[in-house]
């Protein structure tokens, strides 16, 4: 008879024979910056996570440090939109400013940047439209490499595009090495779906599409063996990372990538994802222990790095040794 229960006696000895293991190394919190002064609102469809600007950055950054999260991707919030999404790759907007600021006050900290356009377009589009509403793919490379460039120049540790354009990578990376930046890495949102979980950050980020939607560069969520054309792809035109988003809904897909390539993967556990889980925990419908076991989950089926808003949380119950 198979007694796996003697490896199950004590605390001890569950402990040695884990498997899976989790580290506050692996964890990248994401952040809202906003242009606006004097800034510090919690989100409300994201309950315990807030819009800042620069002027209050390093309370959060201060966190971090703390919690020993040295990772952060940045999502900015303009004043001002226009077709073209010039605030994005303006030498003084607000991610410009917010990752010359960290990389001066916080230099252990590793700074990732999201290339994209919506939160910047007075459309709320990934980029460039044509006459007949629909993103034309070319004419946005030009913008993203202005943008991931801005970006480099303010000394970005990595540009993570996010706009779903066919060539991006290439083209950035191409950008990047023929300006003097062949150190900044790129992380590729290689299988981004259309994902009904992305609600709360559209709020967040004031970056709903005001027409349509962005089915058409955006994966179906049906898909499987499209996810490893795309990741494919990102890997042959020069991504160092690759990424999964949605996570929680998406781990055959996460399990499938890290079988099929050796490129370290990382996993975006969304606005939707965060927001149920807070809920349900706020309302007492599952135990706290569910948010350390969804992140364990993500490791098992083959994450290296996971962006995720449960960051902190995760990192302070790792140092009491709660989970």
């Amino acid at each position: 008879m198979y007694r796996g229960r003697r490896l199950r006696k004590n605390s001890v000895i569950r402990d040695m024979m884990k498997e899976t293991r989790l580290s506050a190394k692996e964890l990248v919190y994401p952040l809202f910056v906003t242009e606006q002064p004097d800034v510090k609102q919690e989100i409300s469809a994201m309950p315990g996570v807030y819009h800042y600007s620069l002027d209050h950055l390093h309370e959060i950054l201060d966190e971090m440090v703390e919690t020993g999260v040295l990772s952060c991707i940045l999502f900015g919030i303009p004043l001002h939109k226009d077709a073209c999404g010039s605030s994005a790759y303006a030498q003084d907007g607000i991610i410009q400013k917010a990752i010359a600021y960290i990389k001066q006050e916080y230099p252990m900290l590793y700074v990732i940047a999201d290339v994209c356009m919506c939160e910047y377009t007075d459309h709320g589009h990934c980029g460039i439209l044509c006459e007949d509403g629909h993103v034309d793919n070319d004419v946005t490379l030009t913008y993203l490499n202005k943008i991931a460039l801005s970006y480099a120049a303010a000394g970005v540790d990595m540009v993570a595009p996010s706009d779903m354009m066919d060539g991006h990578i290439a083209s950035i990376r191409e950008c990047l090495d023929a300006h003097g930046y062949q150190e900044v890495a790129i992380m590729g949102y290689s299988a981004k779906y259309a994902s009904s979980y992305y609600g709360p950050f559209r709020e967040a980020a004031h970056s709903a599409p005001s027409f349509g939607d962005r089915r058409s560069y955006q994966m179906d969520y049906a898909n499987q063996e499209e996810a490893m054309r795309e990741i494919a792809a990102d890997i042959e035109e020069g991504a160092d990372v690759i990424m999964v988003k949605p996570a929680l809904a998406y781990l055959d897909i996460v399990k499938m990538a890290k079988q099929q390539f050796a490129t370290p993967l990382c996993v975006y556990n969304v606005s939707g994802e965060y927001s149920m889980l807070k809920l349900a925990v706020a309302q007492g419908l599952v135990k706290e222990e569910v948010i350390y076991e969804t992140m364990l989950a993500f490791k098992r089926a083959g994450a290296d790095i996971i962006i995720t808003y449960f960051a902190l949380d995760i990192a302070k119950q790792l140092r009491k040794g709660e989970c």
